[in-house]
């Protein structure tokens, strides 16, 4: 009878044992798997992450020659203004202005 008591006890124990290595065995599975999908995630952040710095160095290269633009087109104006006040310049009106073609070769007639 004590044989027969032990085992069972040792059954159960081998049953207990299974069980707990099992559950641990599809834990460290889902372990994997998750570290699996993080890894994913963060590469897919990375790419986005380096999409917009991309966008964003784009942009900036963008606002760089448009302020150039904006200064070249200041820079005009201004170049008139002080043409007109400090150097007193003008346009000439039209009975002033002369305008010469030079004579045709040839080849230009052609």
């Amino acid at each position: 009878m004590k044989t027969e008591a032990i085992e069972k006890i040792s059954n159960k124990l081998q049953t207990k044992k299974t069980i707990v290595y099992a559950v641990l065995l599809l834990l460290v599975f889902v372990s994997a798997i998750m570290v699996v999908l993080q890894v994913f995630e963060y590469r897919q952040d990375y790419r986005q992450l380096s999409t917009f710095m991309r966008e964003r160095d784009d942009l900036n290269a963008e606002w760089g020659r448009l302020l150039i633009e904006q200064q070249t087109f200041g820079a005009t104006a201004q170049i008139g203004t002080r043409a007109v006040t400090q150097l007193r310049m003008y346009s000439p009106p039209i009975a002033q202005t002369v305008v010469i073609s030079l004579p045709q070769t040839s080849e230009q007639k052609k």
